[in-house]
């Protein structure tokens, strides 16, 4: 599935969008690993937007503020925000507190970092 991320980078006046690859549609089928996947992209889709010109970065989940929302239309979305701006993805048909708990779980994790450069 395709999730679009919609972004606004601080300094900009529009927001732009990309899409993330490899989630299942389907959110109350979603595991940490899926969790940890859409954050990365997201991260991810703001980085390049901002670098076009550079390779990609490893990505590290912290120093991250994330809400997870009620959609007007039904659903949740998720919002990060960083120094370089924000996005939000979704609406996913998901419980709020169950979304908000694996996200706390992914961000409770730390992945083995690597020698490479550090997006966020």
């Amino acid at each position: 599935m395709s999730i679009r991320v919609d972004m606004w980078l601080r300094g900009t006046d529009q927001a732009s969008s990309a899409s993330i690859e490899g989630i299942p549609s389907e959110a109350t089928v979603w595991t940490d690993g899926h969790v940890r996947q859409l954050l990365e992209g997201m991260l991810g889709a703001m980085h390049r937007l901002k670098h076009s010109d550079q390779a990609a970065d490893t990505i590290v989940l912290r120093g991250l503020s994330w809400i997870v929302n009620p959609y007007e239309d039904g659903g949740v979305v998720i919002a990060i925000e960083i120094e370089m701006g924000a996005a939000v993805a979704g609406p996913f048909d998901i419980d709020q507190r169950a979304l908000e708990t694996m996200i706390s779980r992914v961000l409770a994790r730390p992945v083995a970092q690597q020698a490479a450069p550090t997006v966020h």
